[in-house]
């Protein structure tokens, strides 16, 4: 499921950090946003039995910690059918996403022609799925079409995936009334829930499969996973033996699983999202984001974990503290530098970085910084980022005397923003929030 994070990449400073209420959508002008994408490059370069570990791990857990004990999939030809108040960017967006797993994930899957579908999307209102998911944005629910389907069923064996040994339906559940990249962020990582692994790992860098929702879309590593879950080699009801047996032959790697990452603790997992949830003041929620530094740090782990809890809490000093929030973002910074795929934990950084930058007056090092920043966002499809670094960067080159600049980008800029935040309102309310901070740097 895509937990509901506070980071959301347009939140820079805490200066500028309230959450805007998400309105229902209107009718959009700009039916989806194209970015463009580069030819797929595959994922395995760290070595198939590192993937091979990754893979194992993914498949035979639930995000909860629950074991499970047999492999379970849909064998066949898969349809998709969207259902309820569907938003107008979700047929582009579903039917985008549904052409990059035919060609890089090589799954035989299509929009659903008439018929039942095999997976299909209902769009509800946010109060409504909360009621059933508090801590869930969206989510997928095996052996129903339906969300009436789904109450019916609810706490009942039939909708539960720990007992399902073969795939035959599953509905997606999404807010109706939130962002079209909300959504579109939704589709990317339910749907690949439904048709492969249900587990999160915060370890992995470079993936959807990860609830520290960097990554909007379904990376290289994403597809290698899912071509390899749905291989021929494998099949539904194999036990882990049996699954961990075929993989180096289906990965291309050596036997083994690769070196132990070592589990996450839930006390970890726990701290994190206190810190990044709606409960508490900030004082205690940068408390638990200490304590998920704290263990991330006793674990003696060197990975996107450790990197995830200096960000979190440079996130949540940014606005009392500032020297604080400049040395845990450059820890977390040093991290990803140097694992796979970290380029886009580093642009969500320089963001940062930059709103701290305009926050200070320090106009030329705001521009530096998106300008770093922005060639990587445009590459990872996050609309949301895209359009608060060039607004960022409109406001710092307005303080460097060229408004004629600022202006063009404040324009570029609009479709990014709609598409990221959704109504004019919420675009209104984030543009106003970065010209506030500039504002301060310039009235000392």
């Amino acid at each position: 499921m895509r937990l509901p994070f506070l980071l959301a990449a347009f939140c820079a400073v805490s200066a500028c950090a309230p959450t805007a209420q998400v309105s229902k959508s209107r009718p959009q002008t700009e039916v989806g946003i194209g970015f463009g994408r580069p030819p797929l490059q595959l994922a395995t370069g760290s070595g198939g039995s590192t993937l091979a570990r990754d893979f194992m791990d993914l498949t035979f857990a639930m995000e909860s910690g629950l074991r499970l004990e047999v492999f379970s999939r849909f064998e066949g030809p898969v349809t998709v059918a969207l259902s309820g108040a569907v938003p107008p960017t979700a047929p582009r967006d579903l039917g985008a996403l549904i052409g990059r797993l035919q060609r890089e994930a090589g799954l035989d899957i299509a929009p659903a022609s008439g018929g039942t579908a095999t997976i299909t999307v209902e769009f509800a209102s946010r109060a409504e799925l909360r009621r059933l998911a508090p801590q869930a944005a969206c989510f997928v629910i095996p052996n129903v079409s339906s969300l009436a389907e789904y109450r019916r069923l609810r706490g009942s064996d039939t909708v539960d995936w720990a007992l399902v040994t073969r795939r035959q339906r599953a509905a997606i559940f999404i807010p109706a009334d939130t962002s079209p990249q909300e959504v579109r962020d939704c589709l990317h990582e339910e749907l690949a829930q439904a048709l492969g692994p249900l587990n999160d790992l915060y370890r992995l860098p470079n993936s959807v499969f990860n609830d520290d929702n960097f990554n909007s879309v379904l990376t290289d590593f994403d597809m290698d996973i899912l071509r390899a879950y749905n291989s021929p080699a494998l099949a539904s009801g194999m036990t882990r033996a049996e699954v961990a047996a075929r993989l180096p032959a289906l990965l291309g790697g050596a036997p083994g699983m690769g070196p132990e990452a070592g589990a996450t603790p839930a006390a970890w997992t726990d701290a994190v999202e206190a810190a990044l949830g709606r409960q508490g003041s900030l004082a205690s929620r940068l408390q638990s984001a200490e304590r998920a530094l704290d263990i991330a740090t006793q674990q003696g782990w060197r990975d996107g974990r450790l990197a995830f809890s200096h960000f979190v809490v440079a996130r949540l000093s940014a606005g009392r503290d500032p020297a604080r929030a400049l040395d845990e973002f450059g820890q977390a910074a040093a991290i990803y530098a140097r694992l796979p795929g970290g380029e886009i934990q580093l642009a969500h950084i320089d963001m940062q970085l930059a709103a701290m930058a305009l926050a200070g007056g320090l106009a030329n090092e705001a521009v530096r910084l998106a300008d770093r920043a922005i060639p990587v966002v445009r590459r990872h499809e996050n609309a949301a980022l895209l359009a608060t670094l060039m607004l960022i960067k409109a406001e710092a080159m307005e303080r460097l005397g060229d408004a004629g600049a600022a202006a063009a980008l404040r324009l570029d800029s609009q479709p990014w923003a709609r598409y990221g935040f959704g109504p004019d309102s919420v675009v209104n309310a984030r543009m106003r929030d970065i010209a506030a901070v500039a504002d301060r740097a310039a009235n000392g």
